[in-house]
C-alpha cells in the first residue's frame, strides 16, 4: 500500500521539522553508537538552542525539540562528528544488535555497521532514499530481525560466516557470505530507490522479487521467532567487564542526565528500545554508576512497568495530537496494569499516525475523551 504523501517529511540535522513546539532535528546514530564527547555536545546544543528534554527514537537516534536556532544546532552536530554527509544525513538509518562484540551473538557485527554507513554515503543514488528506510544488522540473536527493517541481514550458525537476507522483517530465503552482507543491503536499497514509485517502505511494495534478482535463494524462508527481551540492567561482558543497560522512561533523556551518562567516560549505545547502554566498565565503576543514575530516573530493573509503557510526543509538541499522551502514559506506568496485561507493552499515541509504535505493542489512540484500541500498526 503506497502512501499518498509525496514529500518526505522525515527530519534530519539540516532538514528540521516545524513542530508545534518549534523546530525538531533528528540526529542519526548508525548502530546507536556515540562517544561521551558526542553526547555531551548534543546535550549542550539542546540546552542552548532547544528543549533540554531530548528524545530517543525507536531507531536508536536522538531528537532535539523546540529549536530556536537550527543552524547553530547543525553546526554543533557537525562539529561533534555526527554529520559526515550532508547529502545522506537522513538515510543513515542503521539498527544493529547493541550487545554485539561484548556479550553473546554469533559474530561481532560492529565493523559491519561502519562499512554499511560508509557504503551508503558513497552511493550517490541513495541520497534519494526515503528517510524512513531502515537497515538492520542482527548478530544472530534475533533482536534486530524482529524490528522489521526494510532490508536486514542476520548471521547464522555458531561461526556467523553466513547471513540470511530479510526484507520487511521476513526471511527471503537468500543466503550470502558474511563478507558480502553489506554489498547486498546496499544493492537492495539502490534497487528500491530506482523502482519504488510512490512507496516509502519495502513493506508497501506488492512485489519484492526484483530487489533480490540474481541472488540465489538457497534455503526455505525461516519462520519469524519471538524476539529476546531488550537488555536491561547489569550485563556481564564476555571479557569480564560490564555493560549497564539503562531504560529511559518514555524515551526522554534530559540534557542533565545525558551529561551524567557522558561523565562515566565509556562507549555509549542508544538502542531501538529507547534505552542507553554504557559499555566496557569495571565492576567498581559500574556499581557506582548504578548508585548515581538510578535515583536520577534511569531504569535498571527488568520488571519495571516503565519498560512496558511508551508514547509519541503528543501535546503540546505535536499539533496533531488530541491529548498530552506523554503525561497519560506516565500516569499509566505508576498505576496497576489492567488485568491480564501485566506483560503487554502499551503505546499511547495522540492520533492515527501512531508514531514510534514498537513491534507488537498495544496501541492506545487518544480521542479527546479517553483512549481506544487501534488495529496493529502497519
Amino acid at each position: 500500500m503506497e502512501r499518498a504523501r509525496e514529500h518526505d517529511a522525515c527530519p534530519g540535522a539540516l532538514s528540521v521539522h516545524p513542530a508545534a513546539d518549534g523546530a525538531l532535528a533528528r540526529i542519526r546514530l548508525p548502530g546507536g553508537m556515540l562517544t561521551p564527547a558526542q553526547l555531551t555536545a548534543l546535550a549542550d546544543a539542546a540546552r542552548r538552542f532547544g528543549s533540554e528534554a531530548m528524545e530517543l527514537t525507536s531507531r536508536g537516534n536522538i531528537q532535539i525539540r523546540g529549536i530556536s536556532d537550527p543552524a547553530a544546532v547543525a553546526d554543533a552536530v557537525a562539529a561533534a562528528g555526527l554529520l559526515p554527509s550532508p547529502t545522506h544525513e537522513t538515510v543513515r538509518n542503521i539498527v544493529a544488535s547493541p550487545l554485539s562484540g561484548r556479550c553473546g551473538g554469533a559474530t561481532d557485527i560492529r565493523p559491519w555497521v561502519t562499512r554499511l554507513d560508509h557504503a551508503i554515503q558513497s552511493e550517490l543514488a541513495l541520497a534519494a532514499l526515503p528517510g524512513r528506510f531502515l537497515f538492520g544488522i542482527d548478530d544472530g540473536r534475533g533482536d534486530i530481525a524482529a524490528l522489521a527493517a526494510d532490508v536486514a541481514v542476520q548471521t547464522l550458525g555458531a561461526s556467523g560466516d553466513e547471513a540470511a537476507v530479510l526484507l520487511a522483517g521476513r526471511d527471503s530465503g537468500v543466503r550470502v557470505a558474511a563478507g558480502d552482507a553489506v554489498e547486498v543491503m546496499v544493492t537492495v536499497a539502490r534497487r528500491f530507490t530506482a523502482s519504488r514509485g510512490g512507496a516509502w517502505r519495502i513493506a508497501e511494495l506488492d512485489d519484492t522479487s526484483a530487489l533480490l534478482d540474481g541472488f540465489a535463494r538457497r534455503a526455505a524462508p525461516a519462520p519469524a521467532t519471538p524476539a529476546p527481551r531488550p537488555p536491561i540492567g547489569w550485563i556481564p561482558q564476555d571479557d569480564g567487564r560490564v555493560t549497564l543497560a539503562a531504560g529511559v522512561p518514555l524515551g526522554v533523556l534530559t540534557a542533565r542526565l545525558a551529561e551524567f551518562l557522558a561523565a562515566i567516560d565509556a562507549p555509549l549505545i542508544v538502542t531501538p528500545w529507547r534505552s542507553v547502554l554504557v559499555c566496557d566498565l569495571d565492576e567498581g565503576v559500574a556499581d557506582t554508576a548504578v548508585r548515581v543514575l538510578a535515583p536520577l530516573g534511569l531504569i535498571f530493573d527488568e520488571n519495571s512497568p516503565w519498560l512496558r509503557i511508551s508514547s509519541c510526543t503528543g501535546l503540546p509538541g505535536c499539533a496533531r495530537s488530541a491529548a498530552d499522551v506523554r503525561a497519560d502514559a506516565a500516569r499509566a506506568a505508576t498505576e496497576a496494569a489492567p488485568p491480564g496485561q501485566t506483560r503487554v507493552h502499551r503505546h499511547f499515541v495522540g492520533c492515527e499516525r501512531a508514531c514510534g509504535t514498537p513491534p507488537g505493542a498495544q496501541v492506545l489512540v487518544a480521542t479527546g475523551e479517553g483512549y481506544r484500541l487501534r488495529n496493529p500498526h502497519p
